[in-house]
């Protein structure tokens, strides 16, 4: 694991934590996007080498929803920056985590992520995040 790449805040509007936010980090909310299949609304504020991910749920049933109706709004997962998140997983399902995922998913901030159980860390969520590079044709190919 190379870094904290984030940490999470679950909120029940990314508007209104965005503004909240940005006045606390003297900065602004530099991207926002829909991951549809998450069924979540992202925002992210940089400061330094600092991102902060503000998460809403877009649907009643979405993990945010739930996380928001049993805990309330706050820390939701920290992230981490790995360089081979195959080879992660793998690692550290050899020594015993528990995945919520068996192969990466496409998340937010064009990410590959995947998620340890926060059963077996201490109540934490953790998330793993590769930058998703685009694969480029090889020499010859024509593709």
């Amino acid at each position: 694991m190379n870094k904290i790449e984030h940490i999470g805040i679950a909120v029940n509007s990314v508007k209104q934590a965005g503004d909240i936010y940005q006045k606390l980090l003297n900065t602004t909310v530099y991207k926002t996007e829909d991951v549809a299949t998450e069924g979540v609304k992202t925002a992210f504020l940089q400061a330094g080498p600092n991102k902060i991910e503000l998460l809403e749920a877009t649907n009643t049933d979405s993990p945010i929803a739930k996380f928001i109706e049993k805990r309330g709004e706050g820390i939701h997962h920290i992230a981490f920056d790995v360089t081979d998140i195959a080879a992660e997983m793998a690692r550290l399902k050899a020594e015993g985590f528990v995945l919520l995922n068996d192969v990466p998913k496409r998340g937010a901030d064009n990410k590959l992520v995947c998620f340890v159980h926060p059963k077996g860390m201490n109540g934490v969520l953790v998330e793993l995040c590769q930058e998703d590079t685009p694969k480029r044709p090889e020499v010859g190919t024509g593709v």
